[in-house]
């Protein structure tokens, strides 16, 4: 299975910085309140010092249903399975059949609390593409795709083998979309609240993926950063429901604003220093200044 992975076109990861590091104090698995974990990642607090400045946050009260969805991934993962892997051999064939290199590839991506796991995908790009380019955003009419990637890419078979982080806990099948270690960092600085999204697990698919186009600036990440933390403060079963359900109306080619129509899902407005935030038929603000912003 080694041989197969590409591990090349994905540059250098630097270490965390210290919110991201183990010596800020992260969580260990099953030990941190996750309110308390949200202040940790972004403070740098440790543990401790949380543990006596603790309040609760607008994102309290969804965690019931945390404790269930994990069960739902895995139900809902293993029975994806007998449809999903024929179009991973497909897409796998033609991306080994059509251009040097691996079929699949790995990179390092930051999941819930800031922990780095190793995301696993089709590869869309030519190999070792980054040696030349460097670590960039992937752009509209990126010359770095080839044509049988721009093809799963279209279709979202590139995403598929991202099961297999779902089934090991790393991911989830609704969340926000992993970012590299590489970019969360400047985006934490330029973006109040961002490291807010690292609340709850990544996700294959989700409000912010389905309505947008892939992240080009800053901008952009700020935009969607509105539809991530309306999941996160309203995240639910019946929400999952629809983002999937959405997502898979979405690949069959369906413009989205027809999505958005059958599948009651909002809409989002992300401005700076405003209380616009995402609408979905009832009155809600969130923000781009994260979850604790007094809005």
């Amino acid at each position: 299975m080694q041989k197969f992975i590409n591990r090349s076109c994905e540059g250098t990861f630097p270490r965390p910085g210290p919110i991201l590091s183990p010596e800020a104090g992260l969580p260990k698995a099953g030990r941190s309140r996750p309110a308390r974990a949200q202040e940790i990642i972004r403070s740098g607090k440790t543990d401790e010092q949380v543990a006596h400045s603790h309040t609760p946050t607008a994102a309290a009260c969804p965690w019931l249903y945390d404790s269930f969805k994990r069960p739902l991934d895995l139900a809902l993962g293993l029975a994806l399975l007998p449809v999903i892997l024929p179009l991973i051999l497909i897409g796998w064939l033609a991306v080994r059949l059509t251009s040097r290199g691996p079929g699949f590839y790995t990179q390092t991506r930051l999941g819930r609390f800031g922990r780095p796991y190793r995301i696993l995908k089709l590869r869309s790009m030519y190999h070792r593409c980054e040696d030349e380019s460097g670590v960039r955003w992937s752009a509209q009419g990126d010359d770095r795709v080839t044509p049988v990637g721009k093809v799963i890419r279209k279709l979202h078979i590139d995403e598929l083998p991202q099961l297999w982080n779902v089934l090991r806990g790393d991911m989830s099948l609704v969340g926000p979309r992993p970012e590299r270690p590489e970019f969360v960092g400047p985006l934490r600085a330029a973006i109040p609240g961002y490291t807010d999204r690292m609340l709850v697990r990544p996700g294959v698919t989700g409000l912010a993926q389905i309505q947008l186009p892939p992240d080009e600036t800053v901008e952009s990440v700020r935009t969607k950063l509105a539809f991530d933390l309306h999941y996160i403060k309203n995240r639910g079963a019946f929400l999952d429901a629809r983002v999937l359900v959405g997502t898979a109306l979405y690949a069959c080619q369906i413009p989205f604003s027809m999505v958005r129509r059958l599948t009651w899902l909002p809409r989002c407005a992300a401005t700076r220093g405003t209380d616009r935030g995402c609408d979905s038929h009832r009155p809600l603000i969130v923000v781009a200044g994260g979850l604790n912003s007094g809005k």
